[in-house]
């Protein structure tokens, strides 16, 4: 009608998710079957991501691991089955909600554009802009920074970084989003021997203050020292699932990975180790 003016619809701002209760699911997939490239990479998936935990998915090359974490994370769709994130499909939720409640770190990290590492971390933040908690941003991204150990590169440019230098600051970005669910995709591949244990150390300690985990590894060794639940995929289905100390067999492992493998205590501490059989 002429003269009457309609009132302007602001869409409303994603509310957070409330503190999560300890081993509260935050994940879960159902049945999940995924295709790619028309063929099948995961059939008939069940797994579920609880808060306080940190959850290895290990495996051999195509096992379907990162397909798994990228289902989990709502990038990759499902051709059966159901995914959910906080106890919806994650087709219920707008990207803008997701990103309040997963953060995810891919295999690798590239910009077409000359950012600095500050920047980068930065963009972690983006999902709070406009909210009540963006007063927030400088403490995450400092902190973020800090435990990653990349602040005394912040001006430096992204593409100027070393591939393990990339690496953590992606992580950075990932830690300043604050996300209670954080999916890693081999965090420590790029990464020498310190920073892998600075990496893990920083996922248990997520996992303490309240967050679910879930990192993709290889190394089985890091699995069994820094995961508190390890899920073993084979050919795009799941060989075994639970704590590493009743998965990680010699058996099972060496089946699996077609390599035979040996698995004992630390002599010292008793820590589980995995390591390849040599004859020699």
């Amino acid at each position: 009608m002429r003269g009457v003016k309609l009132p302007r619809l602001v869409p409303s701002r994603p509310v957070p998710p409330p503190p999560a209760a300890p081993g509260e699911v935050l994940a879960a997939a159902g049945g999940l079957r995924v295709h790619l490239g028309g063929r099948p990479v995961l059939d008939g998936v069940d797994v579920e991501v609880r808060a306080g935990e940190v959850l290895a998915l290990v495996g051999p090359n195509g096992a379907g691991k990162s397909t798994l974490l990228g289902a989990l994370a709502a990038d990759v769709p499902a051709a059966e089955g159901v995914v959910r994130v906080h106890g919806r499909p994650v087709s219920d939720w707008s990207a803008p909600e997701l990103a309040l409640r997963r953060a995810v770190l891919p295999q690798s990290a590239s910009l077409s554009f000359p950012f600095a590492v500050e920047e980068v971390v930065r963009m972690g933040r983006a999902p709070w802009a406009g909210g009540d908690r963006a007063d927030e941003d400088e403490a995450a991204v400092a902190e973020a920074m800090a435990r990653t150990e990349v602040a005394g590169f912040a001006g430096r440019p992204f593409s100027a970084l070393s591939g393990g230098e990339r690496a953590r600051v992606a992580l950075a970005r990932v830690l300043a989003q604050r996300a209670p669910l954080l999916l890693l995709d081999e965090p420590t591949a790029a990464l020498d021997l310190r920073h892998q244990e600075l990496v893990l150390r920083l996922c248990r300690e997520r996992a303490r203050a309240g967050d679910a985990v879930v990192v993709v590894l290889h190394d089985l060794a890091l699995a069994a020292a820094y995961a508190d639940r390890v899920t073993l995929l084979r050919s795009g289905r799941i060989a075994a699932g639970g704590p590493p100390s009743e998965v990680f067999a010699e058996g099972l492992l060496s089946e699996v990975y077609d390599q035979p493998v040996e698995v004992f205590p630390h002599p010292r501490t008793g820590a589980l180790l995995v390591v390849p059989h040599r004859s020699t």
